[in-house]
């Protein structure tokens, strides 16, 4: 069996509670992973199934790298709203054929007829989602390369509270007047306001070690069916919009009685609902609250939209996978997606063991998908792919799938990572929460 070593942030036993702050560590303070199945874990959307027919998404036909007047640039137009952006921004009429010779022309050209930073402005400015390719190098030293600079991959800190008091409030969400807060992820409530990739990646883990997880979506803002199944293993879903003064009521009520809050907004956004990290802390401070964004939570790209695609072009990534000729590529996988997923659950854990022992302060954790490509790059790592001969094959990876039941029929996912598999699919629900654990 292929093994690699990580080292560790959080850890759990067997009965998913978080090994204590003063737990002895592994030897050498590292842990031993199956390769293959971190592997398999991390191209999880190529391996979806869904009655035994391949059921894996991937991206829009205008969501790619394209040539510009003097480089590159990477634009993404999965969702509508984005696609729609990208065209209004390039001055395009839209016929609806992504896909069409006449759409992909009319888009290759106004490119051509543009640079690269000209497009990010342009597009950015009109809602949507794009960046230029640029080197290491250029990234490292543009004022969003030096915002990141020093900051920690994994953003662990307490907000100071007046001190946490039983969140036993009758309340439209907690089917309980009174409840002790979970020490470990076993029974933990984890409020789920993530979409994409990373962050339910994270919840999906938490998922796996015993925690009741609610998915919440805006019902104007339907996710892809793909990843709904992909990443949605062992948890509840349901619809609210948290914007609307009712859900808004409701969205307080989950979280009076949850244990972790998990949102993928960019900084800012929830502050303008009134559910900031000063806001949380004093209203929710026995929550742990785990954050992740693009780009970060400073500096001048902090609110713009981003994706793991977006952050390879622009972070100097495609460059140093492209080819030689000065074609951008791309990593084999999503893993700047992936990697800060994990590193989100770990926090979650960490977090919930420190809640214990520092009942007087809320602990908050932020991850973002910039900052684990700067430390990426940083790593004495080759840019190479592997020899034809030593390359996994999609068979290699069979022995760590799982079928799941689900209302869609059968789901055939990768089982969880050093955790036992979940019982069942995404399953849909009513915003409460659980009586009694999973």
């Amino acid at each position: 069996m292929a093994t690699a070593t990580v080292h560790r942030l959080a850890a759990v036993g067997p009965s998913g509670a978080a090994l204590d702050p003063g737990a002895p560590p592994p030897v050498d303070g590292q842990l031993t992973v199956d390769a293959r199945h971190v592997t398999a874990d991390f191209c999880s959307e190529a391996l979806l199934r869904l009655d035994g027919q391949p059921a894996r998404g991937g991206f829009a036909p205008l969501s790619r790298f394209w040539p510009t007047a003097d480089g590159w640039v990477r634009v993404h137009a999965n969702y509508p709203h984005h696609r729609a952006a990208l065209l209004d921004a390039l001055g395009l009429d839209d016929d609806g054929d992504d896909a069409g010779p006449a759409t992909q022309d009319a888009v290759r050209r106004a490119l051509l007829e543009r640079q690269a930073h000209e497009v990010e402005d342009a597009v950015v400015t009109a809602g949507g989602v794009a960046a230029a390719v640029r080197t290491p190098h250029e990234w490292a030293a543009s004022p969003m390369g030096t915002a990141l600079a020093g900051t920690p991959v994994v953003d662990l800190h307490c907000v100071d509270s007046p001190g946490i008091d039983s969140p036993g409030n009758d309340s439209p969400g907690t089917g309980t007047s009174s409840r002790e807060m979970a020490r470990g992820i076993q029974g933990a409530r984890v409020l789920d306001l993530t979409r994409v990739i990373a962050g339910p990646t994270a919840t999906r883990a938490l998922a796996a070690w015993g925690a009741d997880v609610l998915r919440i979506d805006p019902p104007h803002l339907p996710e892809a069916r793909e990843s709904l199944l992909e990443t949605g293993p062992g948890k509840r879903w349901a619809q609210l919009d948290i914007a609307s003064a009712r859900g808004r009521e409701r969205l307080e009520g989950l979280l009076a009685a949850a244990d972790v809050l998990v949102h993928g907004y960019r900084p800012g956004a929830l502050a303008r609902l009134g559910l900031g990290e000063e806001e949380l802390a004093e209203r929710h401070p026995h929550l742990v609250v785990a954050s992740l964004s693009a780009w970060g939570q400073r500096g001048p790209w902090a609110q713009r939209r981003g994706f793991d695609s977006i952050v390879q072009a622009a972070s100097g990534i495609a460059v140093m996978t492209g080819a030689a000729d000065g074609t951008p590529g791309t990593l084999p996988v999503q893993a700047l997606d992936h990697g800060a997923g994990h590193l989100l659950a770990a926090a979650v854990m960490r977090g919930l063991v420190l809640r214990h022992s520092s009942p007087a302060a809320s602990w908050h954790a932020h991850v973002s998908l910039a900052g684990l490509a700067r430390w990426l790059l940083s790593q004495q790592v080759s840019s190479e792919a592997a020899p034809v001969g030593e390359r996994l094959r999609a068979s290699d990876l069979e022995r760590y799938l799982v079928d799941l039941p689900s209302p869609e029929g059968t789901v055939t996912v990768v089982r969880p990572l050093g955790a036992p598999a979940w019982s069942a699919g995404l399953t849909p629900s009513n915003p409460v929460w659980l009586s009694t654990p999973p």
